[in-house]
């Protein structure tokens, strides 16, 4: 295993039991993710990723194999512990923002750190520098209601920034916006990519897969295809998609 690999899956498995049936949703998955790593992970329905996306996350526990973060074997892990993991090493990304409504962007930003035991000076600073970072520096203290798909979008970015976590993880994160500010999001990560953060993307849209620098592919429960994207979009490319958009 690289010292440097922030996920290293080996032969994970993950079954369900419905009713007499078992569900073997992953059958063998054996994965290293480097630092600093744009990852897409892919599959249609049933595949299997959403179930590897919940294990990478920290969400849940494999039926069988290894799961390390960081070097630290997470997959027999206990719920506080796991939550542990998930607050400082994890920033979630969602399809629907999952905002508190009646929060400012400010407060939104801040909450992780109030689990992760930060006090309230340095969570003040870094939430306004996290929200600085996606371009919101005039919109803190707007609640969710008065911000755009995309603005919405950009705070919680923000707020899966603002702990430093060592894995990005973005479940469809386009999923809900239209097409340009689907195209100003996927370039903010690749903004967030180059700063040295690695990422992971949850997608079934082959569009928002090509952002990747990696494809990873799953089908029936096992990974079908472990691709390098030679030509993900650059920073040009994202200037000129959107000049088309306008």
């Amino acid at each position: 295993m690289s010292e440097k690999a922030i996920i290293h899956l080996e032969n994970i498995t993950r079954h369900f039991q419905v009713g007499t049936i078992t569900v073997k949703a992953l059958n063998g998955i054996s994965i290293t993710i480097k630092k600093n790593e744009f990852v897409a992970l892919m599959g249609p329905s049933g595949s299997g990723k959403s179930t590897l996306m919940n294990l990478l996350g920290c969400l849940d526990t494999p039926t069988g194999g290894n799961y390390f973060m960081n070097g630290t074997d997470v997959s027999t892990m206990n719920d506080n512990e796991l939550a542990e993991i998930r607050n400082k090493e994890i920033g979630f990304i969602f399809q629907t923002f999952n905002l508190l409504p009646r929060s400012t962007a400010l407060e939104n930003v801040m909450l992780p750190q109030i689990y992760a035991g930060h006090s309230k000076t340095d969570r003040m600073v870094n939430a306004k520098d996290a929200l600085t970072k996606v371009k919101l520096a005039d919109r803190m203290d707007h609640r969710p209601n008065e911000l755009s798909g995309g603005q919405r979008q950009r705070v919680a970015i923000a707020r899966a920034l603002v702990n430093n976590p060592s894995l990005i993880l973005a479940a469809e994160p386009t999923g809900n916006l239209d097409t340009k500010t689907s195209y100003e999001i996927m370039g903010l990560l690749e903004e967030i990519h180059k700063a040295g953060n690695t990422i992971v993307v949850v997608t079934h849209e082959e569009d928002i897969a090509m952002h990747a620098h990696r494809v990873i592919r799953l089908r029936d429960g096992i990974v079908e295809s472990d691709e390098i994207n030679e030509n993900p979009r650059t920073m040009e490319q994202y200037a000129e998609l959107l000049a088309q958009e306008d």
